[in-house]
């Protein structure tokens, strides 16, 4: 059994792990919880997320007017499509939440940061293409 937040709802559900490939959806607002997108969280949903999720969350950390982190974008979406079975990706701008910057440490974007098993287990600055993302993804959380 896996625990999974919602990161439409921030919902923590209860997944049998035979069932993760099969597509399941949120028991309160029927969002997909592995669908192969890269969803917008807000603070309190990552906090959730990052401390509750068994299974790996990959978050860009990002701003609008950063080039590359809009270069990066479509990347994300690909390394999102491909990995879908086994890593979640997710985005939280971070000029729309400032606070991000102190509470996570965050010098620099674009950055990536992996949770899995409740803890930042690796972060990596700057813009990657797709194959990059997932080589990084697979080292830092061992999937």
């Amino acid at each position: 059994m896996a625990k999974v937040v919602c990161l439409e709802c921030g919902q923590v559900n209860r997944v049998p792990s035979e069932r993760l490939a099969a597509g399941p959806k949120c028991g309160t607002c029927g969002a997909r919880l592995l669908d192969g997108t890269v969803r917008v969280l807000d603070p309190a949903v990552l906090a959730k997320a990052a401390m509750t999720d068994e299974l790996p969350l990959v978050v860009d950390f990002w701003a609008p007017w950063c080039g590359p982190c809009r270069m990066m974008a479509p990347e994300l979406e690909k390394a999102a499509r491909t990995m879908a079975q086994v890593v979640r990706f997710a985005k939280i701008d971070t000029e729309a939440h400032p606070g991000l910057s102190g509470s996570y440490g965050i010098r620099g974007i674009p950055l990536l940061v992996a949770f899995q098993g409740w803890r930042e287990r690796a972060r990596q600055a700057g813009a990657q293409p797709a194959a990059g993302i997932e080589a990084w993804v697979r080292r830092a959380v061992r999937v």
